[in-house]
């Protein structure tokens, strides 16, 4: 692609001049008339032939745009960000940051040349020289020896962590001679396989369903953290710290602050011990200075001799270096003296000065877009280039015509760029109609012509042109506004089944057994039986019955879920109230799957309004949406048109997080109905979001003649008679609002669509009413509480839904911080989300002392807006306090958790969670989800109280919240209540309290059924289980299988096993993810077949006792009596048959033994029998 854009450079003098002073190295230079894209342009040119380049830039979004614009030109660039220099002593950060860096670094230690962008502060923080980093790379490639327990400890050292199974990056895990690890440095985890020393298969693998994906001959496993310590080192730092500590706490004491020094001995304590004994490895950042003397800065990374940097506007980099350096001064000298700190710790950031000063080479380029002095800064040599850059034609084709063909006669070379090839060579066709020849090519080497006009596939933020020389670049955002944003996607091989896990059960946990109810689960237990070994699972009943289930027969087993904390009453073991709890949720289950399925069917018959096809308007209205569409929101927007448009009456139901796009299938929707002048009304819950949502909808439509009102406590008595007047006449074409909308004196001249936003947070009264108002009208509506998967698959034939999973484009991950509560940290943190114009939540969940905590806050930070709300003040006043924080007149809320409701704000970045240990999951999940709304990247920090036995205990739950920084496993459990809730909202209140008798999936699979038996897809007679109790050894052993989570799993779903596809399915997972199938485990397999065997041949139970083998028939089952003789006469003597009529059964017992005495293998038995049982059948 560069070549195209290399060659009319070499045209212009000044060009020739820069090439000629860097090659012999007379600078530094400065360029000067520089603008945003063009920049990087010449960055690219300029001595082209250097292999590395360093871009520094003065903040994040500017080092952003320059990496996306050098992606144009070439592959091999990286971002490289700077550390989070204020916050590093949090106890847990996420690793996003820490994978940024190392991914830069190691393409600095592998690949011969490229381009760094950087930020300011991104070199001004101590690194360990490079070396340090190559010597602890580990390679590894197949047929190499590798000492595992020697890796353990390595692994540990180099900072990763050891888990039972890896779900996030910088873990590893060990299973019998199989090593997982997820460097930070690769996309995906990978498995390295050992027979017995020697490694025998490297793979890639992953995460969700822990299968691998494919082969790999070799990989270098990078640390998982930036500071890696010898054991020298960390003996020799762990002295030095001791030694200034101790003095440092004595000079505290000398000056009477005893607290202060009680806390730095504390810090110092368990931060030496912990390197001591090993567990602390990451976080070591701050103390660098201690472990290692010779840091250097990223700029030594550079060699001068093959590489040379880029200043983007010195100036503006001294101010950022200065501000930085100042923060951070400030910051310390706060800490120095809470003893939070030691003074040796202060030295952490090198001088902006020095960095600029080092970063002046012989051959160092300033960029600056005016000329200017650059103060303090040598410059050998000044060049000027003349520069412009592209007015915006803002979808206005005929201007864009008009500069082209001016330029055309003027024998201009012009580029325009496309971010996808099929545009370019539309636009290329558009261009033609006009008499403009343009072509498109994908021949690299092809130069511009002058008077020629190329388009090409690229991306450039905007364009530029260089009048001396007549060449100009287009890009689609000069040409058709802000460009979208384009997401790169990779999609892994692996589809699988999900697993069904177990991961989630512990000893302790309360579970629903089919046929028992509910009891408490033990733990897995081996008892022999008829000298047979299996594994039997414990649980234990009231009045202290205990039942021992094999766990060949887990499938008759779940989870308890209740969305309550309180624990539920136990079942006893042969008593009648499970069976009747049972049957009254069965009746009730049957109630509600009769009713959808009629509303459905109801609503089939009845005719809608069939819309046509889009039309051109709809197109340009979609156009103008900023962002490229998930996958899920295009499948949503395909559906909801197509129910538009056919015969049906639309009522389709779409679940996704807030800001994932809702609002935009609501908004697409609703302006196709208006174009058939239909009317809308659009119906949320509060005030706010109504406020909103008309915003946004006046916003989009703003270019379109659709009348939009809004009717809420926001609109005059006055306003809102007149909205309701127009609404009669069919003047308005949508109304949004509360439920002001439903009352009695609104009507419409032709209501065509309905949007609920949060139904399930409308009284039973509006319910009604909405009910009454959708009687033929097509109905969207809108939740925000994810629907269970499971109830998703049982309602599928009931009620349209689409879901949202896929998170948007453009959300910058949250950068989690775990830390102790301290001021300091507040202010900090408070401070610098004001710095960059944004806001802050605060959130504290007591109401009591909220108003105290508001005043601290205050103090703190003296100069911002602060203010409280919570749930109890009077509606109006809570409303207005939220609406000023939208409008952004209040710089930080604190309030309890009511910010979890469906509020948009982009602007609000920050949020700090007072004693966080005290909240669930799920509510830190959700609250979480506040922030992160743009493009920025945001903070969440969550601190909690130090309590003085704070080791065992602290570690745990900070374990539990760790999971929580990157969006892992954390967020599975929090889904969990999350999920019951939502699946409350969708079947109404009364089945809720059903859900918690039986527990969730129980709920979900009698409903399941129920709607199955109505749609006449299941017969009565299919409703039986299968279980099968024969004497083999088959069970898992603890040395195939440690973890006892993965093997409950992994036996429970065996137990679900009902074709070839699945077993051979899960044989390759077996081998994959534990290594070779043991003799017990194969046998645990031709187990489970027999079963389905038996299930096919109507068989509910097969026992052996000795070596008779009884098998009980399925009284409904159609088989052919006449054929039993037959079946008998192939068992002489063997086979009997027992003709009961409420337990028909067959009884085999082989009289004597075989010729050479020994006694049958069972499995062979019973499979000949359940063959022959079979062929009863039709």
């Amino acid at each position: 692609m560069s070549r195209v854009f290399a060659n009319p450079l070499t045209e212009l003098a000044e060009f020739e001049q820069l090439q000629e002073c860097l090659k012999k190295k007379k600078g530094p230079v400065q360029v000067s008339g520089c603008l945003d894209s063009q920049k990087v342009h010449l960055m690219q040119e300029t001595v082209a032939d250097r292999p590395w380049k360093l871009v520094v830039t003065y903040d994040d979004a500017r080092a952003r745009e320059i990496y996306d614009d050098f992606g144009c030109f070439r592959d091999n660039v990286w971002l490289y960000p700077a550390k989070d220099l204020l916050f590093y002593s949090a106890d847990i950060h996420g690793n996003l940051l820490t994978r940024e860096r190392l991914q830069v670094l190691r393409h600095l230690m592998e690949d011969q040349n490229g381009v760094v962008v950087t930020t300011m502060d991104g070199l001004m923080d101590h690194l360990l020289p490079l070396r340090c980093m190559q010597e602890q790379v580990l390679h590894l490639e197949t047929g190499q020896e590798l000492d595992l327990e020697a890796w353990k400890l390595r692994l540990a050292e180099l900072g990763y962590e050891r888990m039972p199974q890896v779900d996030g990056m910088g873990q590893f895990s060990v299973r019998g001679g199989i090593l997982d690890i997820y460097p930070l440095t690769e996309e995906l985890p990978v498995r390295i396989e050992l027979w017995d020393t020697e490694v025998d298969s490297i793979r890639t693998f992953d995460l969700e369903s822990q299968r691998s994906i494919e082969q790999l001959d070799e990989i270098d496993i990078y640390p998982a953290t930036e500071i890696v310590l010898t054991k020298k080192q960390a003996r020799e730092g762990i002295e030095r710290i001791r030694g200034e500590a101790k003095a440092f706490a004595e000079k505290l004491r000398a000056q009477q602050n005893t607290e202060e020094a009680y806390r730095i001995s504390g810090i110092v304590k368990e931060l030496t011990e912990g390197i001591e004994e090993g567990w602390k490895q990451t976080g070591l950042d701050a103390w660098i200075s201690y472990f290692n003397k010779e840091t250097v800065s990223f700029l030594d990374y550079f060699d001068p001799e093959r590489s040379m940097i880029f200043l983007d506007e010195p100036l503006r980099l001294k101010e950022q270096g200065e501000a930085v350096e100042l923060e951070f001064r400030e910051s310390m000298e706060h800490r120095l003296e809470k003893g939070y700190l030691l003074p040796g710790q202060t030295g952490l950031l090198y001088p902006a000065r020095e960095i600029l000063a080092r970063a002046q080479r012989k051959d160092t380029v300033y960029l600056t877009g005016l000329e200017q002095k650059l103060p303090g800064m040598t410059t050998e040599k000044r060049f000027f280039f003349d520069v412009r850059n592209m007015n915006s034609y803002q979808n206005s084709f005929e201007m864009l015509i008009k500069d082209l063909t001016g330029w055309k006669k003027e024998g201009y070379r012009v580029i325009l760029l496309s971010g996808s090839r099929t545009r370019a060579s539309r636009l290329a066709e558009d261009l033609r109609e006009y008499g403009l020849s343009a072509f498109c090519t994908d021949d690299e080497s092809r130069e511009v012509q002058p008077g020629e006009i190329l388009v090409a596939f690229g991306n450039l933020h905007r364009g530029f042109a260089y009048p001396q020389i007549k060449f100009a670049v287009i890009t689609e955002g000069d040409m058709f506004g802000k460009e979208k944003k384009k997401r790169r996607r990779k999609k892994t091989s692996y589809e699988g089944r999900k697993i069904q896990s177990f991961s989630e059960l512990s000893v302790g946990d309360y579970v629903v057994h089919e046929d028992h109810g509910l009891g408490i689960y033990r733990g897995i237990e081996k008892i022999e039986r008829d000298g047979v070994i299996k594994d039997y699972l414990k649980v234990e009943y009231a009045d202290n019955g205990s039942l021992y289930l094999p766990a060949t027969r887990l499938d008759g087993i779940q989870k308890y879920a209740g969305s309550d904390a309180k624990a539920p009453k136990l079942n006893r073991l042969g008593g009648e109230q499970w069976n009747r709890t049972k049957a009254k949720v069965k009746t009730a289950v049957k109630e509600i799957a009769k009713d959808l399925v009629q509303l459905y069917a109801a609503r089939r018959e009845l005719g809608g309004y069939q819309y046509g096809e889009d039309t051109v308007w709809q197109q340009e209205f979609e156009e103008l949406f900023p962002y490229d569409e998930t996958e899920d929101q295009i499948t949503a927007i395909e559906d909801t048109k197509r129910d538009m448009e056919s015969r049906r009456i639309m009522d389709r139901l779409i679940c996704g997080d807030v800001g994932y796009g809702k609002t935009e299938i609501a908004l697409r929707a609703a302006f196709k109905a208006v174009q058939e002048s239909k009317q809308v009304v659009y119906l949320v819950p509060t005030t706010i979001l109504a406020q909103q949502h008309y915003n946004t909808f006046v916003q989009r439509m703003k270019d379109f003649p659709v009348r939009i009102e809004l009717m809420s406590r926001f609109r005059t008595p006055g306003q809102i008679k007149k909205t309701i007047e127009d609404l009669k006449k069919g003047q308005v074409d949508i109304v949004i609002g509360t439920h002001r909308v439903l009352s009695k004196d609104v009507k419409f001249k032709d209501l065509g669509l309905l949007i609920i936003d949060e139904e399930q947070r409308f009284g039973v009264a509006h319910k009604e009413k909405i009910k009454q108002m959708k009687e033929n009208v097509d109905v969207l509506t809108l939740t925000a509480t994810p629907i269970p998967r499971t109830l998703h698959m049982s309602l599928v034939g009931i009620r349209d839904m689409s879901v949202l999973e896929e998170p948007p484009v453009d959300r910058v991950p949250i950068q989690t911080y775990v830390m102790e509560h301290n001021d300091e940290m507040v202010r900090e943190a408070v401070n610098r989300e004001l710095a960059r114009g944004g806001q802050v939540y605060y959130v504290y969940n007591r109401v009591k002392d909220i108003e105290e905590v508001a005043h601290h806050v205050q103090e703190l930070v003296p100069d911002a807006t602060v203010v409280y709300a919570h749930g109890q003040m009077p509606e109006h006043r809570l409303e207005q306090i939220l609406l000023d924080f939208v409008n952004g007149d209040i710089d930080v809320l604190v309030s309890t958790t009511i910010i979890e409701t469906g509020l948009d704000i982009p602007n609000a970045n920050t949020m700090i969670i007072q004693d966080a240990d005290r909240m669930g999951l799920s509510q830190l999940y959700q609250l979480r989800g506040r922030v992160g709304r743009s493009s920025r990247t945001s903070y969440a920090f969550l601190m909690y109280k130090r309590d003085k036995l704070l080791k065992e205990e602290a570690e745990k739950r900070l374990q539990a919240i760790r999971e929580f920084t990157e969006l892992g496993s954390g967020v599975k459990i929090a889904m969990r209540d999350l999920e019951i809730r939502g699946a409350g909202n969708v079947l109404g209140a009364e089945q809720h309290g059903h859900m918690e008798a039986v527990g969730y999936d129980m709920y979900c699979k009698m409903l399941n059924e129920a709607v199955k038996h109505l749609k006449g897809e299941l017969s009565e007679e299919d409703t039986f289980t299968t279980a099968l109790d024969i004497n083999v050894d088959a069970y898992i052993p603890d040395s195939y299988i440690p973890n006892e989570y993965h093997k409950l799993d992994i036996y429970k779903r065996i137990a679900a096993i009902e074709s070839e596809e699945e077993m051979d399915d899960m044989i390759e997972e077996l081998i994959d993810r534990f290594g070779d199938i043991p003799k017990k485990v194969e046998l645990l397999l031709e187990v489970a077949r027999l079963k389905n065997l038996a299930h096919q041949a109507y068989v509910t139970e097969v026992t052996q006792k000795g070596v008779t083998y009884t098998f009980r028939m399925y009284e409904k089952a159609k088989i052919h009596v006449e054929r039993i003789p037959d079946l008998l006469k192939q068992f002489p003597e063997a086979l009997s048959f027992k003709a009961d009529i409420s337990d028909p059964k067959f009884i085999y017992q082989r009289k004597k033994k075989t010729k050479r005495g020994e006694v049958e293998n069972p499995i062979e038995v019973v499979k000949k029998v359940l063959i022959g049982i079979k062929g009863l059948l039709d």
